[in-house]
């Protein structure tokens, strides 16, 4: 598996559902379409990706660690 950093390519937004997919070795927008669909569904969906957001790492900045 792959590690969990928002990737510098293949983003829509910042890059959350794109990290989540490439981590679980899914496609970026197969995860895109869960969390629109899911975006219906009562719960802090929206908070949970601002969330991924502020603390997944950027690509080009966790590779330099």
């Amino acid at each position: 598996m792959a590690s969990l950093a928002r990737p510098s390519n293949d983003r829509v937004i910042a890059g959350v559902c794109s990290a989540i997919a490439r981590r679980f070795g899914l496609s970026s927008n197969v995860v895109r379409l869960i969390f629109v669909i899911s975006l219906f569904l009562p719960g802090p969906q929206f908070l949970i990706y601002l969330a991924g957001w502020l603390l997944i790492p950027d690509e080009r900045k966790a590779s330099v660690y």
